[in-house]
């Protein structure tokens, strides 16, 4: 089967996606998306166009002005490549402990997020709902904390079990190796009691320190959903800065 990718090049003032964004397009669908209503569907209409003519390659410098119908005022340049893969970098590995509402409603908003790699831990399978989305791996495991060490070293860890004890022994077991981030849901009470007990199971202050606590955004509100919301929120924003710097 043949397609054609289509990739973001450059970008130039005000524009609807990043340099490096990619789309794939078929005779009869698309893969992904480049954003911009009708840049896109202009850039579908030149990709057919190649398919049916058989050209390889080609580039494009579209103004997101009048032309276009947009306000956007900017300009992107495309480049067309017949059957290149996309260049999809490695997912983010996300670990979740704990399926109590939060939990659920956390693995949901993130996993409408582009290329993330969920792991959900929990105590017991029946912890899980049935249906998850394809980006989600449920991991029942008697003792969260040991399956915990097996994550890799750059996962990044939002605890939110159902125990206090629990959420502390999976603290204690990423403090003791790598982890990209760790997040820990609670209350500044809470938070000051596990700086305690962590600092007397020998973690130094600055280790701590590199837990997140609490979670969220207090100002949205303490539903499972403005929860949720917060912490993907933050979540996205130094993803973001990363993928800027990348394509810089």
């Amino acid at each position: 089967m043949s397609w054609i990718t289509v990739t973001i090049r450059r970008t130039a003032g005000s524009a609807p996606r990043d340099a490096g964004t990619q789309m794939r397009v078929f005779a009869d669908y698309i893969e992904g998306t480049i954003g911009g209503g009708a840049l896109e569907w202009e850039a579908m209409r030149h990709a057919r166009e190649m398919l049916a003519t058989g050209k390889p390659a080609d580039k494009q410098t579209i103004p997101l002005g009048p032309n276009l119908g947009q306000c956007c005022g900017g300009s992107m340049q495309l480049d067309y490549l017949a059957n290149a893969q996309t260049e999809t970098p490695p997912p983010r590995e996300i670990w979740v402990y704990g399926a109590g509402h939060v939990g659920r409603a956390l693995v949901s908003t993130l996993a409408s997020l582009p290329n993330v790699a969920i792991t959900w831990v929990d105590t017991s399978v029946d912890r899980f709902p049935d249906m998850m989305p394809t980006c989600v791996t449920a991991l029942p495991a008697a003792n969260p904390a040991i399956a915990a060490k097996h994550a890799p070293a750059q996962a990044e860890h939002l605890i939110l079990t159902y125990a206090h004890d629990m959420d502390l022994a999976i603290c204690h077991a990423l403090l003791s190796g790598d982890f990209g981030s760790v997040g820990l849901i609670g209350s500044a009470t809470k938070w000051a009691r596990f700086k305690n007990r962590l600092g007397a199971l020998g973690h130094t202050p600055a280790k701590i320190a590199q837990i997140a606590c609490p979670i969220g955004d207090p100002s949205l509100g303490k539903h499972p959903s403005q929860i949720a919301i917060g912490v993907a929120a933050a979540m996205i924003a130094p993803a973001n800065r990363r993928q800027k710097d990348q394509t810089a």
